[in-house]
């Protein structure tokens, strides 16, 4: 069960972020009405909310989950695949040290994005991509394997349609995992009861688990149907200006 999230509105400028979105410019105000709506599920969902002022020094900077790994154990601070982002993580260490003892970090020469990392249970799966390098998965590797969790890498370097690993998959509960089609069988999810996302659907393929609700982005109805089918209850948040610049629902929380 989840407790608490971290969040950080849009900042004015967040237009300016890095995209390789085709979608066009977001609207900021209706961005920022998106977040209050997703602010207000995670707190439907029986989370406390720790609310981070706007940072207009990192456009990006909205999308706070690139930021850290948190697990039942420890904080694993990250570094920023995008030279651009790094500066984000000193804006949230304080915030993090205030709920965990036991804080690490990602060195040189790893890059490491929040994004790339997907929690299954015990297990977590960490991508390999054009954000985080092998040397930042062997480093998460081994600071989880510490806290007795286990590991796996996942290479979407090819995979030029996801920026990061949970661009992808998602991991609910009950062994079932989201994946987008192009994914699907990769040997690393065949223990996985796979709900396999079609490619025009596949953006809805980052939702996410918050305690008994399922956070899903709007406008996929045969996923929706899917999960409603399987016993999900669902939340479907509008996620279009978002989208436009490459983030999820995941991104835009730190939860734990």
């Amino acid at each position: 069960m989840y407790r608490r999230a971290i969040v950080r509105p849009p900042a004015a400028n967040f237009a300016a972020g890095l995209t390789a979105s085709q979608l066009g410019a977001p609207d900021l105000e209706l961005a920022r009405r998106q977040h209050d709506f997703y602010c207000r599920a995670l707190e439907g969902c029986g989370l406390e909310l720790i609310r981070l002022a706007a940072d207009p020094d990192y456009p990006d900077s909205t999308f706070v989950e690139d930021t850290a790994v948190l697990t039942r154990h420890s904080a694993i601070l990250a570094r920023p695949g995008a030279p651009s982002r790094r500066g984000e993580v000193a804006g949230i260490r304080g915030t993090v040290r205030e709920f965990y003892d036991i804080v690490h970090e990602i060195d040189v020469p790893g890059t490491l994005d929040g994004g790339d990392v997907c929690e299954a249970g015990s297990h977590f799966f960490i991508g390999i991509s054009h954000r985080t390098n092998e040397d930042g998965a062997q480093q998460l590797a081994q600071l989880l394997a510490a806290d007795r969790f286990t590991s796996s890498t996942v290479d979407i370097r090819q995979n030029n349609s996801i920026l990061h690993l949970k661009s992808g998959i998602a991991y609910l509960d009950r062994n079932n995992l989201v994946v987008m089609e192009e994914l699907a069988g990769r040997e690393e999810f065949s223990g996985y009861n796979r709900i396999v996302v079609s490619p025009d659907e596949s953006y809805a393929c980052n939702c996410v688990l918050v305690n008994d609700r399922v956070l899903i982005p709007a406008g996929f109805p045969r996923l929706e149907s899917e999960l409603v089918r399987r016993g999900y209850r669902l939340l479907s948040l509008d996620m279009s200006e978002f989208r436009k610049m490459d983030g999820g629902l995941s991104c835009l929380s730190l939860r734990f």
